[in-house]
Order: structure tokens, then C-alpha cells, then sequence
């Protein structure tokens, strides 16, 4: 069955525009046969926005890329030989052309070994059907779609499924498996029954790949709009065992004395699309992801108390650098944020239960700076209850929590402060040298302006900074007429 009237007419308006008439009339002066592919095609039929047109050619794809840029006017074109394959970018849009090839793998490697070859073979070598379409740019059928494996089918089915064998072609290169789940969770398509039990199969395959492409798969995943789904698939399939077995660990429910306490992978789901509904930063996400991380390692038992975590949130951030070195992820502010919101993830929540002095929020707002916002997104995210009335409760105490932090900001300005008292004037207030005495005095000025004992200026912590001194048994510098 071919595709519908409306969506003829929808690819036809897709294509019918001055660049792919421009591209139609390079491959024409070339003799070449060239024809949309991939993930432009799938993004046009279900309406999705995209700045990347990929273009196969039959013959010779860096040739068809420069003379195709010439006719446009566009910049410069960059040749990569060894995969015989040229880009240009046109306004804001990046145009990437290849030559079709066929591929063959062998066992202990993803790079294929690859040879010319016709649109057919092309199409057989993609990743699934839904990527495997293809729309004509040459004269004698401009706009017509190629779809020799059902991938339209497939599209309004909301189907991942692979043109040929699974097995062969997760086998092939098990990179595939992690994009199965991915456009699975992005698009809110369904695994075919098959091909996620290829997957099962040999979740161990993934071994081969790098950590680096496995990570920029899973960062697509978290930046669904619900990464749950993403993440569910990969610890049905095993492919989460394979990398992040720190989080495969918070799976379970343990009870003693009939106590049990709740599953914290599923929670920590729960967590990770509260924030996504929040926001789209993925190191916040990655923040919900690791906050209860240090939970199993934590985990004990009071028989009069009931389950414990004491900890966890200290640990938790101690491993966020091990993790994200092993998953290639940034090893620098962005860790470091990550880091900081799992360890202060449950002073917020503390803050609820109980009446909130200025000390208190004096010295949150110290330590989180200016990632305040974020820790309380993440922190209401946090609540992951079936009681409605007690979600909401919560809610209405992290406005007040809320509140007093933006009171306290405005008459204390602390968020990003630093005690007005520098170690220098110490130093020459009491003609010192570099010691211990110095940094004892500078944290008990810190600590007083955060208790709210003096005021946080120059004058009040000079004096105070005075009287600490004599109690510590330090001399001022003489001071001469």
C-alpha cells in the first residue's frame, strides 16, 4: 500500500521549496541519482522540526556535496574521504551527503567494512524501518517515497522494528540497541516483541562500544520529555546492567518486621520526569538521577525506626565523580553542580518539617549560591507521594520555604558571599603569619554573620572580629600615634 493523499501531499510541499529543486538540479548536471534519507523523511511525516537533511547518492556523494554547494552559493564544504562523505551548511540548515554503500561487520568490532553500492543496499543497512524511507530529488519521480520495509506502516503503528534480521543487525553494531530505546522513549514508540527480545538476547554485545557514544545515546534518552520510558526499556533489556550498575541497584523492596521500604529505582524515576516536566537542563536531570544513588550502600535496619539512609546524600556526592568518569561524562562544573544538588538535596526538605529559622535558610542559601533554584526544583520533584493531601502539604511548605529564602536574600545578600573579614586583614590587624589561628577566625566571623549573631558588614565583623581575637589570645598589632 502506497503512502495517502494528504501525506503525498505533505512531502510534496515538504520538498517542493528552492533548496531541494537547487540540490535535484546539481545531481541532474552530475547524471547522479540522489534521494532524502534517514531521519529527515521520519521527521517530515510526523511533523517534527529538523535542521539536518541527510542525502544518499548513488556514485560519488563529495562530488555531488561540492557541486551542490557552488549552485547554492554556501560555505565551505568539509570532505571526509574515508567515509566518502561531504557537508555544507545552507542558511541554518547542515546537508550531509554520502554515497550509498553496503556494509558487513565483523564480530569484534562496530566499524563496518564498506563498499558502493545502490539504494537498496542503503536502505537494507539502516538501523530501523522508521529510518530506512527514502524520498527521490531526481527529475524523472522528484518527491516520490521509497519504502521498501514498511516503515510509514510502521510510523502509524508508533513501531521501533529493524529491516532485517534483529539479531544480525543489534549483532552487527550494538550501538543500535541504545538508539532502539532512545527513539523509543523520545518518540513514545513501542519496541517490536522481536527486536526487543534480540536486544535481550545480547544486551552483552554492548560491551564493544565506547563509553563515550554510549553516554551521548543515554544523554537523548534523559532529554526525552519522559526519560522514564527510556530507562524503564534499559533494565527490562539488561543494557542498563552493562553500564550503570549503581542505579540497577536501587531496584527492589526489602522487608523486615513487615516493614518495607519503597523501591528507589522506581522512585528515582518518578523523580527524573517530575523534573523533565520542570525543565530541560540535563545536568539537573542527571542531578534527580543520582540524588538517592548512595541509598543501597546506606541502607539499615532499626528494628523501633524502620528502614534508615543516613548518609546517603554525602556519599552519593563522593560518587559522582567515579560514575561520571566511567560514563566519559564532563569531568567539570557540570559534575560539580551535579555533586553539589546531591549533597544538599535533603536540607530543603528538612526545612519543611520543621519552623525555619534565618540560620537556617542563611546558610542554604551560602552553600547552593546560585543553583538555589535548581536544588528546590529538584527537591520538590522529590516528592513522589500517593497521598495527594500530603504532596500538597509539601508543596505549600516549600512555598513558604521559598519565600523566606527570597526575604532572607534581600536584607542579607548571601548567595555568593564571601565573610567581609579576608585573611589579610587578619593578618595585619594582629601581625601574623600564615596559620591555623587565621582560618579558626575567619569561620567564626563566617559562622556568626550566618547565625545571624552580627550583621553581614565590613564594621560588625571587624569588631567582632576584635573581641574573637582577644579571646583567642592574640595581640593587635601596635598602633601608633
Amino acid at each position: 500500500m502506497g503512502p495517502s493523499k494528504l501525506l503525498e501531499n505533505k512531502i510534496s510541499r515538504a520538498v517542493d521549496k528552492p533548496l531541494f529543486n537547487s540540490l535535484s538540479a546539481s545531481l541532474q548536471k552530475l547524471k547522479l541519482e540522489g534521494y532524502l534519507v534517514g531521519g529527515y523523511v521520519r521527521d517530515i511525516i510526523l511533523g517534527r522540526p529538523t535542521k539536518d537533511i541527510d542525502i544518499v547518492v548513488v556514485g560519488s556523494g563529495i562530488e555531488a556535496a561540492e557541486q551542490s554547494a557552488a549552485d547554492l552559493g554556501a560555505g565551505q564544504v568539509k570532505v571526509f574521504k574515508n567515509f566518502g562523505t561531504a557537508a555544507f551548511k545552507y542558511k541554518d540548515t547542515d546537508i550531509e551527503f554520502v554515497g550509498a554503500r553496503k556494509e558487513s561487520y565483523q564480530r569484534n568490532s562496530r566499524k563496518p567494512i564498506v563498499e558502493d553500492g545502490t539504494l537498496q543496499d542503503d536502505q537494507n543497512r539502516r538501523d530501523f524501518t522508521i529510518n530506512a524511507m527514502a524520498i527521490s530529488l531526481n527529475a524523472s519521480n522528484f518527491g516520490q517515497l521509497v519504502d521498501p520495509f514498511n516503515g510509514l506502516e510502521d510510523l502509524n503503528k508508533q513501531i521501533i522494528r529493524t529491516p532485517l534480521d534483529p539479531a544480525i543487525t543489534y549483532s552487527d553494531d550494538p550501538l543500535r540497541m541504545m538508539r532502539a530505546v532512545r527513539f523509543a522513549s523520545q518518540l513514545g514508540f513501542t519496541i517490536e516483541a522481536q527486536s526487543f527480545q534480540a536486544i535481550c538476547n545480547q544486551h552483552n554485545r554492548l560491551d564493544i562500544i565506547s563509553r563515550e557514544r554510549i553516554a551521548e545515546e543515554l544523554n537523548k534518552i534523559i532529554l526525552s520529555d519522559k526519560p522514564s520510558v527510556g530507562f524503564k526499556l534499559l533494565y527490562d533489556s539488561q543494557l542498563l546492567h552493562e553500564f550503570f550498575p549503581e542505579i540497577v541497584a536501587l531496584q527492589g523492596v526489602e522487608t523486615r518486621n513487615g516493614i518495607s521500604h519503597k523501591d528507589n529505582f522506581y522512585h528515582t524515576l518518578e523523580v527524573l520526569d517530575n523534573v523533565a516536566k520542570r525543565s530541560d537542563d540535563l545536568w539537573l536531570r542527571w542531578a534527580a538521577i543520582m540524588h538517592d544513588i548512595a541509598k543501597p550502600a546506606t541502607k539499615r535496619f532499626n528494628p523501633k525506626g524502620g528502614w534508615t539512609f543516613h548518609g546517603h546524600e554525602d556519599l552519593g556526592s563522593r560518587w559522582v565523580p567515579r560514575i561520571f568518569k566511567r560514563l566519559k561524562l564532563p569531568l567539570d562544573q557540570k559534575m560539580k553542580f551535579v555533586q553539589k544538588l546531591v549533597f544538599l538535596h535533603l536540607r530543603p526538605i528538612a526545612l519543611t518539617k520543621e519552623v525555619v529559622t534565618d540560620s537556617a535558610i542563611r546558610r542554604l542559601i551560602f552553600e547552593a549560591g546560585e543553583d538555589i533554584e535548581a536544588l528546590m526544583m529538584l527537591c520538590e520533584s522529590d516528592i513522589t507521594s500517593k497521598n495527594e493531601k500530603k504532596v500538597k502539604l509539601y508543596l505549600q511548605r516549600f512555598e513558604e520555604v521559598r519565600q523566606k529564602i527570597k526575604d532572607v536574600e534581600e536584607r542579607d545578600k548571601i548567595r555568593n558571599w564571601q565573610p567581609p573579614i579576608t585573611g589579610e586583614i587578619i593578618m595585619n590587624t594582629f601581625d601574623m603569619k600564615p596559620s591555623k589561628a587565621i582560618g579558626d577566625l575567619k569561620s567564626a566571623i563566617k559562622e556568626a554573620i550566618l547565625d545571624g549573631e552580627i550583621p553581614n558588614n565590613y564594621e560588625d565583623a571587624y569588631n567582632f572580629m576584635l573581641e574573637k581575637g582577644v579571646e583567642m589570645g592574640l595581640k593587635r598589632r601596635h598602633q601608633s600615634n
